[in-house]
């Protein structure tokens, strides 16, 4: 994702986390209103890190063939704008509004945009499922590594088709956790990907969404015809993507809200954490270390 969108903090209950993903919209009980979920990863300095990487070329690319000049676009879940201000950049003809549910990345997002001067952008606080925006508003409707973090995605996939105009757009783009990659074979890295199953399944999230995501389009109703489907990766395997990737992932296991998170459901300990953070460095020195991250995609008219 971008950024975060979303509800207040699902509490464990002890509830099947995967029924409670994969319910229809509203069928356990959730507080569509509230503002936003216990989003896994936090707002840290490390998360942020890798946000302000992404770009339209890295994160967008099912998307961009198919922007035209003069198209309305809306980001949900935008995060630091990186790839909402390259958006704008290549509509400069249009309009496109970033929302978020966190001011702290809502700033950074204002200040990104006012650095660039891009003029054909703004920034609004605003809940995943219930956008702040008429009926039929948007060309295009975008959400990057949002509905992961959502404990009712298909809920989500609605309110963007509502504000999306008629034949308009809609892009999603996740990924999938259980999909990811790593050489040399590596026993933290392991058993960190089970802990972040663990984590995510224990607060009613879906770390898997990226092969989810046509099955969740389909289940908001869109008309199969219209539904375009992809994939594709990132890759860390020179020797600064390495250091980067692994350092980043190494601060996330100790100082993130994922450790909180770790910590609080008792999934694991502070020196379970640390070792982790070891295992991702240790990693990272590899020279043939390599790690890929698969992204599932879908394109949609509206």
């Amino acid at each position: 994702m971008n950024g975060s969108a979303g509800l207040e903090p699902v509490t464990p209950a002890g509830a099947d986390p995967v029924d409670a993903i994969d319910a229809p919209s509203g069928s356990h009980g959730t507080d569509l209103t509230k503002e936003s979920e216990s989003y896994t990863h936090g707002h840290h300095e490390s998360v942020l890190r890798s946000h302000r990487r992404r770009t339209a070329a890295n994160s967008a690319e099912f998307l961009l063939p198919h922007l035209r000049p003069g198209m309305s676009l809306l980001d949900v879940g935008c995060g630091p704008g990186t790839v909402t201000v390259d958006l704008a950049e290549r509509l400069a003809d249009g309009t496109v509004v970033g929302v978020d549910a966190s001011d702290q990345v809502l700033q950074a997002a204002r200040d990104l945009a006012e650095a660039h001067g891009t003029k054909n952008i703004h920034f609004e606080h605003a809940n995943a499922y219930e956008l702040p925006f008429e009926d039929d508003t948007f060309d295009v409707v975008y959400a990057h590594q949002l509905l992961q973090h959502l404990s009712e995605p298909v809920a989500a996939l609605r309110e963007m088709r509502r504000v999306a105009k008629p034949g308009g757009i809609i892009a999603v783009r996740d990924a999938d956790y259980a999909a990811m990659t790593w050489y040399p074979e590596s026993a933290a890295l392991t058993e960190w990907n089970i802990l972040y199953h663990e984590v995510t399944h224990a607060y009613g999230f879906q770390p898997d969404a990226g092969r989810r995501l046509l099955s969740w389009v389909r289940d908001a109703g869109f008309d199969p015809a219209g539904i375009v489907p992809s994939a594709s990766v990132w890759c860390y395997a020179t020797p600064d993507d390495r250091a980067w990737w692994g350092g980043l992932w190494a601060e996330r296991c100790t100082q993130s809200n994922f450790a909180v998170q770790a910590t609080e459901s008792a999934l694991a300990d502070e020196v379970g954490l640390e070792q982790l953070a070891h295992g991702w460095l240790d990693w990272a020195q590899q020279p043939d270390g390599w790690f890929a991250v698969l992204n599932g995609e879908v394109l949609v008219r509206a």
